[in-house]
């Protein structure tokens, strides 16, 4: 998979791609969402060497006063989702967890970091 040569090709470019693409679009996933026009995301995977794991972090910005951590999470779970979908095929028994916000700077309820972040 590092090479590319999983049997469905770039898993991780095509998962973090999707994030992107799911972060843009989380008003209509989302009740009561709205459409933001944003400026910055992110999604990076990496593949953990001492796990069979991947570890998934999305930066989203937006120039306002919104907040964006449900775009940011949204982004983190549909990359997971495409892993997933793309992996199936190898290991039908991978788990997707600790899905959770790490830290937000900015907008109406100001700065906020996550009393014990993982890494």
């Amino acid at each position: 998979m590092r090479e590319g040569r999983s049997p469905k090709g770039a898993v991780i470019t095509t998962a973090e791609l999707a994030g992107i693409m799911a972060a843009k679009r989380t008003y209509e996933l989302i009740p009561l969402c709205h459409p933001l026009a944003l400026s910055k995301v992110g999604v990076s995977i990496e593949m953990d060497d001492a796990l069979p794991d991947f570890r998934i972090e999305a930066d989203v910005r937006l120039t306002g006063q919104a907040g964006v951590e449900m775009e940011a999470l949204v982004a983190v779970s549909v990359a997971a989702l495409t892993l997933y979908d793309m992996l199936k095929a190898v290991d039908k028994g991978m788990v997707i967890g600790a899905v959770r916000l790490e830290e937000k700077s900015g907008g109406k309820s100001g700065n906020w970091r996550a009393e014990t972040v993982t890494s």
